[in-house]
């Protein structure tokens, strides 16, 4: 939408809101349909090219308001979560489908997915021990308990082992800043040698501070072998993976216990969304079951029960996926364009590879000199830049990340960067 379609289409929207406040006291209290009623309305799968608004908002009607907020919303995140899982082509146990013992559901964010699979992990791995050595206590399980995530994962992960009371300990990572299946194994040994219990591991696809990945056909097995809950975490990188050239990079994911990303960060939805989705949904149920009287119903077991999906509806349906394929196209080239500036200036040096729409590069030369370029750069209020530690070195990160973002932006940004580190290397003692 342009910007005056999108003020027509506001004041549309804001109409029909008034007009079902309106008629509000028409409305029945309790929606008159059977629960799994909307699967049947809408198409398995994601358009491939732009729908019609029209048709859209009529289908709000269609679709939607007969089911009011529940069961319509709760119904169509779980159909939601089944088209984007779709896209991502990811192994048929993840997609709830009509029988499916896996499937999606929407969470605030990634750290958040992350807690809620580690606490998942640590009820089913206390269960488990418990099963084979019912002597032991909880107690004396959970102190044993020992998960793990790479040197360079989020710090979430570890703030998730904090809140779940589990230990954690972090894989180095190679020259790539991956983690290998062999420094993960030979860590394993070591502490099952030592009477730890290993349980959880959170692999990065993706990570914060330079876009890597680890090497999940690697871990996988390990994971699966050991009983190890593997989860993956793809904040950022997930997006990609609608790309067939990106989706090489999912390879491994047939091992995982869960995964998760946001579309918030790169995939044109709003904040809140992050999806996860779970091999097997009564892990999750069963970490986290509880039965009062005011929750109790007789669908409480489908795996019906979702929420926050009519944005994802839209932008799917809006962009089409060739659109949403067009736009991740289009970051990324982007970010190749910022890379190949950064190559052809001797002053500087790219720091880690570039697959994603993030560029890690820095001056050649002292840490001071980058921290000196940066604090230049956030003072003349034109462009952001965050940085991050990388190998010991002071490292300047540029991230492709507005929806509008073109390549004049991508020049003048360079132009900008030039001009600042021109003014310092002039200075005295530079």
């Amino acid at each position: 939408m342009d910007a005056e379609e999108f003020r027509r289409r506001g004041m549309e929207m804001v109409d029909y809101v008034a007009n079902y406040l309106e008629n509000i006291e028409q409305r029945p209290v309790y929606p008159d349909v059977e629960p799994g009623y909307l699967r049947s309305l809408i198409p398995t799968e994601a358009p491939l090219e732009p729908d019609n608004y029209d048709d859209i908002i009529k289908d709000v009607d269609r679709v939607i308001m007969p089911g009011a907020a529940s069961p319509a919303c709760t119904e169509l995140e779980t159909v939601m979560l089944d088209w984007l899982g779709k896209m991502l082509n990811l192994p048929e146990h993840f997609i709830a489908g009509t029988h499916g013992h896996g499937g999606g559901v929407i969470q605030s964010t990634a750290s958040e997915a992350t807690l809620v699979t580690l606490l998942a992990a640590r009820c089913k791995a206390v269960r488990r021990v418990q099963a084979s050595n019912p002597e032991k206590s909880e107690a004396e399980i959970l102190s044993k308990l020992v998960a793990y995530t790479s040197e360079q994962a989020h710090c979430s992960v570890e703030r998730a082992s904090l809140i779940g009371g589990a230990m954690i300990k972090k894989v180095p990572t190679d020259n790539n800043y991956a983690v290998g299946g062999d420094m993960f194994k030979k860590m394993l040994e070591e502490d099952k040698a030592a009477g730890l219990i290993p349980f959880y591991f959170c692999a990065t696809l993706g990570t914060t501070a330079s876009c890597a990945f680890d090497r999940i056909t690697e871990l996988g097995p390990i994971c699966n072998k050991e009983n190890i809950w593997m989860h993956i975490d793809a904040a950022y990188a997930g997006s990609a993976f609608i790309c067939p050239e990106f989706r090489p990079l999912l390879n491994g994911i047939e091992f995982a216990d869960s995964f998760n990303f946001n579309p918030h960060k790169w995939l044109l939805i709003n904040f809140d969304c992050s999806t996860m989705w779970v091999k097997k949904r009564e892990d999750l149920i069963g970490a986290f079951k509880m039965e009062p009287l005011y929750l109790k119903h007789e669908n409480q077991e489908s795996g019906k029960k979702r929420f926050r999906s009519l944005k994802m509806w839209f932008v799917f349906r809006m962009y089409g996926i060739q659109g949403l394929q067009a736009y991740i196209r289009k970051h990324v080239g982007l970010a190749k364009e910022f890379e190949s500036l950064v190559r052809a200036d001797k002053r500087f040096e790219i720091c880690a590879e570039v697959i994603m729409g993030l560029v890690c590069f820095r001056l050649k030369g002292s840490n001071r000199l980058n921290e000196l370029l940066l604090k230049r750069i956030t003072k003349s209020r034109e462009i952001h830049l965050v940085p991050c530690q990388l190998s010991g070195r002071f490292v300047l990160r540029f991230a492709i990340c507005a929806r509008t973002t073109d390549s004049r932006h991508i020049q003048q940004a360079w132009r900008h960067i030039t001009q600042l580190t021109f003014e310092i290397l002039q200075e005295p003692n530079h």
